[in-house]
């Protein structure tokens, strides 16, 4: 079977990265629609090696018969149309913040909880999670399972493609007006993110926690265990492509780090790069068009009871938006989850 499939912000980074993993894991499409706001309608798209899709117009679409929409076009552009999609009988994939915390809808990352999607059926919309949550769940669910989480202390360091393009377009610019002199020009950041470390990212929340890390917290809950408390600082730093978290987790069990090493090396999505010498990890340039989240500088945290220390790295656009989405869209047809309106 082939599935007529609609990615939504196809003209976005994220929405591009959708179109390149479609097309380099064999995704089983009969038909690809690229959509976006009426401003890009007309634009073209790549898709696969030699092909090239014609954006349409998101507003006057029909998902009639369209099997999966991939989104990524903003939260309230997916406030209004993953539910017309999800009305017209195709599942949406939504990569935004949108319906992440509904109850009624389920939050998957694919090698954690999977027992999770069938849930989608009442709405037709599953959600993606936030990039920095999926990476760092992806590491925690064997370590999880196998010594039950007590705490989680993470420090992330997010790179500025989180920030969509934009970001990453100041980032370039303001490292230029560096080496020249010129005054830097902060739009997208609070401050210059060129050469610089924010610990802002998203909105101040009223306990002193901003957005970022409260979607960490919470969302940690839904997708791994709604009893493992979450402590996060979220930081922008000037790398293009790539997120980096220091994470710090304490278990109700003994941990033994070598086993955990273990775990971690045979667990899905996950590979082990942790030799004890200079440059024996990986960083978040090495990880840029990787599907795994690399685990490295794994050691036991001495400060806690049961403690163990890592560093995750992972590239945000492709695990952490794009992948991720595609990988949910293979579990659904896996586990015939999926109708397929096309029998071609």
């Amino acid at each position: 079977m082939s599935y007529r499939v609609a990615v939504v912000g196809a003209t976005g980074a994220v929405g591009r990265e959708i179109l390149k993993t479609l097309a380099q894991r064999n995704f089983p499409v009969s038909e690809v629609a690229a959509l976006a706001s009426g401003r890009s309608a007309g634009q073209q798209v790549s898709f696969g090696d030699d092909k090239v899709l014609t954006v349409q117009n998101l507003e006057t679409f029909d998902f009639t018969g369209w099997d999966i929409g991939l989104f990524s076009p903003g939260a309230s552009v997916s406030a209004v149309h993953a539910p017309r999609a999800g009305a017209a009988g195709c599942v949406v994939i939504d990569n935004t913040s949108q319906f992440r915390m509904d109850p009624e809808i389920p939050l998957i990352v694919p090698e954690v909880n999977p027992q999770d999607l069938p849930k989608f059926a009442k709405h037709n919309i599953i959600a993606n999670p936030n990039c920095s949550t999926i990476q760092m769940v992806v590491a925690l669910k064997p370590l999880h399972e196998a010594y039950k989480i007590k705490r989680v202390v993470v420090s992330t360091y997010q790179s500025v493609s989180g920030a969509g393009k934009e970001g990453m377009d100041e980032l370039y610019q303001n490292t230029k007006f560096t080496y020249v002199n010129q005054a830097p020009e902060v739009q997208v950041f609070q401050k210059d993110i060129a050469f610089n470390c924010i610990p802002q990212i998203d909105v101040f929340m009223d306990d002193g926690a901003t957005k970022e890390e409260w979607k960490m917290t919470v969302e940690t809950k839904k997708i791994l265990d709604p009893n493992v408390p979450v402590i996060a600082t979220c930081v922008r730093v000037p790398v293009f492509i790539g997120h980096s978290e220091a994470v710090y987790v304490e278990f109700e069990k003994p941990v033994n780090v070598a086993e955990a090493r273990a775990l971690l090396a045979k667990a899905p999505g996950i590979e082990v790069e942790d030799r004890h010498v200079p440059g024996g990890y990986i960083t978040p340039a090495e990880c840029k068009g990787e599907d795994a989240v690399f685990v490295s500088r794994l050691r036991r945290d001495p400060t806690v009871e049961n403690g163990l220390a890592f560093w995750c790295v992972s590239d945000n656009l492709r695990k952490g938006a794009a992948l991720n989405a595609v990988q949910i869209a293979e579990a659904l047809i896996e586990r015939k989850l999926l109708p397929c309106q096309n029998k071609g």
